[in-house]
């Protein structure tokens, strides 16, 4: 039997072959910029060798005003070639493909020389770009020209086109950013020229056995964003000027829809994609929350697509298609789509990895290496630190034995994966039990493990988590006061009116959990679209349309001491999200509060010399953690060494990214 038929069928494309259906999409990691050649060269050559069809790079800039920050990485000189080469070289080396992603940012780029169709600011950058003139853009295009060109003289089996996500030639296609009156703008005909004629000169520079895919914006989601028509025509053109393949791009980066954070529906937008699905005859890729082999073997069969992109599932696990071609995927590494470690660093300037695995764009440096001296190592604790530190120095070949008081792996995770919107948290537990399974983990759970248990291992790692920090407000004993805990663990009752003290991360979680009755919209992909306002853009400009979130179940009041917008710790690229989300349940968000105290009309406030009750039934206390540490000082006391990660090392929210890393980190070293 073959596993996956359609996603592993080889695409013939003429000139070439791809050994399956699957992209691995463009990703910004940083790597290009640290200019450590052989690290990007081996990230790359781990998916290469994991299976994957065909790769993208991050963005390349053309030139440097179309660099999405001054010093992105672009392809100028010789020696920049040769570095280059050195990826490519590696990449076919390992019997893979790898295409350069050409990304002019136009008005998104993060820099006063910044350049787009009309002098019209983006809502994401404090730079009003120059309006090109005649030269100017003839300039644009010879540069696309000229990087493609030097893309394939460093190796590259093809070039992307970036035309999608709000960036430069997106820019010219709609008219809330192009206002010119020449032949560059005005007439769908004219303000899709720029594209047209970039892919053109792009095909006439190399040749026509070398893949140039082009990335269309299939929907915007923007107000006066492209109807379908016009994405229909423009693709019809695209591959008139010589495209070899039409990925698909979903939403600007200005657009208030989320489009891949977890708490958009698996293959949220394919739709989008299967309706240019016999409009052009060059193959068409779906994207966007596409996390398993069998979502992407359900969508090639049902033909949405020719191919499946998928971007962070390759950081989240380099042998995804490997994997899946053996017949096991269920050791796949799932991508939960948090955006913690990849996004999240990207837009800090930090160079991205993954949350679920460390490893990823750090290849060279964090080596997970069979160990030559084999030790018995108790972990205590199975939560991610544990399970991290566990799993990794069992496949070392350590002999584990892993300790918990529950009665199940997976610890705190568990409450995550009950928030509405964080569903995919449990594919993560799932993965985690597979390998404590798979590298033989000795399970030890349902008992609390003291200091006598642990006797005898040559290694010993306390990852024994946190516990719910005490508020210390008067009346918090009361029978209408619960903790966050047996909140999410549904072992109390919630009245309808509800104060949450705290606005950290748990507490957000908290307010979307009291908030919402019913089927997750992220499991229901009609709510889902229903509840963020996205239209279809073949009756609607930019398939964006008024948002229609479902009433909420509660009336929730979020507080927190300091005086600040609430949500400002949440993740750069999803606090936004999680902000958005809960205004649309109408959740009363209050900054600067002091807690007076809590009787049975609800909680006592105090905002400057304003005095204020929260008239509420049930107040749930989320006021931050502290680490438990107990088992690790009775070791202290002993005399026993002991490593501490985790939430037992700091009490810094439920930050599962720090603690997966810190257990690999540490597991790999003994």
């Amino acid at each position: 039997m073959t596993h996956y038929p359609h996603m592993l069928a080889p695409l013939d494309l003429g000139f070439t072959t791809l050994k399956n259906r699957v992209l691995m999409g463009s990703m910004h990691t940083g790597l290009e910029e640290r200019g450590d050649w052989n690290r990007v060269a081996e990230y790359f050559a781990a998916r290469a060798r994991g299976g994957v069809g065909l790769m993208v790079t991050g963005g390349i800039a053309p030139n440097p005003e179309g660099g999405v920050f001054p010093g992105a990485a672009g392809l100028y000189t010789p020696e920049d070639i040769a570095n280059h080469r050195i990826v490519t070289d590696r990449v076919h080396e390992a019997g893979g493909k790898i295409a350069m992603q050409i990304l002019h940012a136009g008005r998104y780029a993060y820099g006063k020389d910044c350049v787009s169709a009309s002098a019209v600011k983006s809502p994401i950058s404090p730079f009003v770009p120059r309006e090109l003139d005649e030269a100017g853009i003839e300039k644009q295009i010879a540069d696309f020209a000229t990087s493609a060109t030097r893309a394939r003289e460093a190796g590259y089996d093809g070039v992307e086109v970036m035309g999608s996500e709000g960036y430069f030639l997106n820019q010219f296609l709609v008219t809330h950013v192009n206002k010119r009156t020449d032949r560059w703008g005005g007439s769908y005909e004219n303000r899709m020229r720029l594209p047209i004629e970039v892919v053109k000169r792009v095909r006439a520079a190399v040749g026509e056995d070398f893949i140039i895919i082009y990335r269309l914006s299939m929907i915007d989601l923007v107000p006066d964003g492209s109807t379908f028509d016009e994405v229909v025509t423009l693709a019809k053109e695209i591959e008139k000027a010589g495209a070899t393949i039409i990925n698909t791009g979903i939403g600007w980066h200005e657009a208030r829809v989320p489009t891949i954070a977890t708490s958009v529906p698996r293959a949220g937008f394919a739709w989008v994609t299967k309706k240019l699905m016999g409009e052009v005859s060059v193959p068409i890729v779906t994207s966007n929350r596409i996390n398993t082999p069998e979502v992407a073997e359900t969508l090639l069969a049902e033909g949405v697509a020719d191919m499946v992109s998928m971007a962070r599932p390759f950081l989240a696990d380099a042998d995804f298609v490997a994997k899946a071609a053996a017949g096991r995927s269920d050791e796949i590494a799932p991508c939960i789509a948090c955006n913690q470690a990849c996004l999240d660093h990207t837009f800090s300037g930090k160079t991205s990895t993954c949350l679920v695995n460390p490893r990823a764009c750090h290849e060279t440096e964090l080596v997970v290496a069979p160990t030559e001296t084999p030790k018995r190592i108790a972990v205590v604790g199975a939560g991610p630190a544990g399970l991290a530190a566990a799993i990794t120095a069992a496949e070392r070949g350590h002999e584990v034995t892993l300790f918990d008081k529950a009665e199940r792996v997976g610890g705190q995770l568990h409450m995550a994966a009950t928030i509405p919107g964080k569903e995919e948290f449990q594919g993560l537990i799932d993965w985690f039990a597979r390998m404590v399974d798979l590298h033989g983990v000795q399970l030890r759970l349902g008992r609390a493990a003291g200091a006598d248990d642990l006797a005898g291992y040559d290694e010993i790692i306390i990852a024994t988590g946190v516990l719910p920090r005490d508020p210390q407000i008067p009346g918090q004993d009361g029978p209408n006061v619960l903790s966050y805990v047996d909140v999410l663990a549904g072992k109390a009752e919630v009245g309808p009116r509800v104060a949450i003290i705290g606005a950290g991360g748990i507490g957000f979680d908290v307010a979307e959990y009291l908030t919402h009755e019913g089927t997750s919209p992220t499991l229901d992909l009609d709510l889902w679209r229903t509840e963020w306002g996205v239209a279809d853009p073949e009756t609607t400009r930019g398939g964006v349309t008024a948002p229609q979130p479902a009433a909420p179940a509660r009336d929730v009041t979020l507080l927190q001491r300091k005086a600040q917008a609430l949500g400002k710790g949440l993740g750069k690229t999803t606090g936004w999200i999680h902000r958005a989300s809960l205004r649309m349940k109408q959740v009363d968000m209050v900054g600067g509060a002091a807690y007076e105290r809590i009787d049975e009309t609800g909680l006592h406030i105090s905002l400057g010399d304003e005095t204020r009750v929260i008239e509420a039934d049930t107040i749930v206390l989320c006021a931050g953690q502290v680490s438990e540490r107990s088992l690790a000082d009775a070791l202290a006391d002993r005399g026993v060494a002991a490593h501490v990660i985790g939430g037992a090392d700091v009490a810094a929210e439920l930050d599962a990214k720090r603690a997966i890393d810190q257990g690999v980190r540490l597991a790999a070293t003994l």
